[in-house]
């Protein structure tokens, strides 16, 4: 009887998939600037400044809060900034755009602190399929952190791979 051998589990390649680096979304919520607009158009300082002071802004304590302005209004820089200095006490951080963009941000800063270590010298698969929707802008940040430490980068799983980067060959190896 031949003996199956599973050259994939022998070959020493490091999967890494980036599902597990998506951010929560019962973490997330956004300030939209669009009720707070006259006739959803124009801002009014006075009234924005006194809608604000009686806003709940406890509904974001430890939230990820994106402020957006969700119609196409002319919208001052000093409300965007109003808003985060109401937003600093409670939210654990606040990001300018829509909520999406700030689920990529977010995801972006989570793959900037891999400890890359773990990573050193191991031939490394960044996981490629998933019923997780991955932004590319993850995938250019895990390539820019693992390149200075991994021996090779592939893209795909580990059965079917695109090379990505391969380190070059040093004298003794």
């Amino acid at each position: 009887m031949e003996t199956i051998i599973n050259k994939v589990a022998e070959s020493g390649i490091v999967t890494l998939d980036l599902a597990p680096y998506v951010p929560a979304a019962q973490g997330m919520a956004t300030f939209d600037l669009k009720p707070f607009l006259f006739r959803e158009m124009i801002l009014k300082e006075k009234d924005y400044r006194a809608a604000l002071q009686t806003h709940d802004w406890d509904q974001y304590k430890g939230m990820h809060v994106a402020i957006t302005c969700s119609v196409d209004a002319i919208v001052p820089v000093w409300a965007y900034m109003l808003t985060a200095s109401y937003l600093q006490p409670v939210a654990a951080s606040i990001y300018y755009g829509t909520p999406e963009e700030m689920g990529k941000a977010l995801m972006v800063q989570k793959i900037s602190e891999i400890d890359t270590a773990e990573y050193a010298d191991k031939r490394v698969v960044i996981k490629g399929c998933g019923d997780t929707p991955i932004p590319d802008a993850a995938y250019v940040m895990v390539t820019h952190r693992l390149r200075p430490v991994a021996k090779s980068i592939m893209y795909g799983e580990p059965c079917s791979t695109v090379p990505i980067y391969k380190a070059p060959k040093t004298l003794g190896t």
